[in-house]
């Protein structure tokens, strides 16, 4: 079975959201200025905006900017679309449906492309550098940061979970495997190859949760988004799947005095064109 194109859900997305934004606070802190532009305003891309709480982050740093915020979820680009209008620097916070895996812009159309947690989606992802690359202008910025935590507990009890006797036939295939993302070294390798001065790195976040099982409900809002696509039209498998689910995250996750601990790693990048350092 093909995996599954996840239906996402913006409210449970959020539920998490100062957790979600804190890898996006620090990627943003090592993208350099932007270059220089007599004639127009900055452009930028925000690529896989979700619900554009994020998006708006670029706003306030780049305030004259052109921002536009591109996604494939119907609901999430419902979600951004109130943030949609002029910014206080006279710029302008716009979104607009795109496929990260058919977008491709026009050559030097963009000073920053930014991917907040969304390349882990797209299979191949790095084979999109190139044209991701020569859609920047000279002296601009391509920069992620994709979740490291594929062979986490989190995601290894789930895959287990989905391609048991009980559920491999309605549930096999749809789940990403620890190939969905590259190391921090193979990004810059890609990267440095295509004429970038790159920053590579990783770190890991031990996020503190709060509230009942909030592993499970921080699971539903991204990682589980496709068994729970799958079994959409039955409550009762998808009842069934997370009661067995559920146990084996309190084990991995126990609760403590302080809250249950969940950690984190994600993988950043920062590349700028024409050896602009970073």
């Amino acid at each position: 079975m093909p995996a599954a194109t996840p239906t996402w859900d913006p409210l449970q997305y959020l539920r998490h959201a100062d957790h979600r934004s804190r890898p996006f606070v620090d990627l943003l802190a090592r993208v350099p200025d932007l270059p220089a532009t007599a004639d127009r305003p900055h452009r930028v891309a925000d690529l896989g905006c979700g619900p554009g709480n994020v998006t708006r982050l670029l706003a306030e740093r780049w305030p004259a900017a052109h921002i536009t915020g591109f996604d494939n979820s119907p609901e999430m680009l419902s979600r951004a679309e109130p943030l949609t209008g002029p910014t206080a620097g006279g710029g302008r916070l716009d979104f607009a449906p795109a496929d990260a895996t058919d977008w491709t812009p026009a050559p030097g159309t963009y000073d920053l492309i930014l991917s907040n947690a969304a390349l882990q989606w797209v299979p191949g992802h790095p084979d999109l550098f190139p044209a991701w690359i020569a859609a920047l202008a000279p002296g601009g910025t391509f920069a992620f940061q994709v979740p490291g935590n594929f062979d986490a507990p989190s995601h290894t009890l789930m895959r287990d979970l989905a391609a048991s006797r009980r559920w491999r036939d309605r549930l096999g295939g749809v789940l990403r495997h620890g190939d969905a993302v590259l190391p921090p070294g193979a990004y810059l390798a890609r990267l440095a190859d295509l004429g970038c001065a790159v920053d590579a790195w990783e770190t890991t976040y031990h996020h503190l949760l709060t509230g009942e099982d909030p592993v499970l409900d921080w699971v539903k809002g991204t990682g589980l988004r496709p068994v729970l696509t799958a079994l959409a039209d039955d409550l009762g498998a998808t009842e069934a799947f997370l009661a067995v689910y559920r146990a084996l995250l309190r084990k991995a996750y126990p609760a403590t005095a302080h809250g249950t601990v969940l950690p984190f790693r994600r993988v950043f990048a920062v590349a700028t064109a024409s050896g602009r350092g970073v």
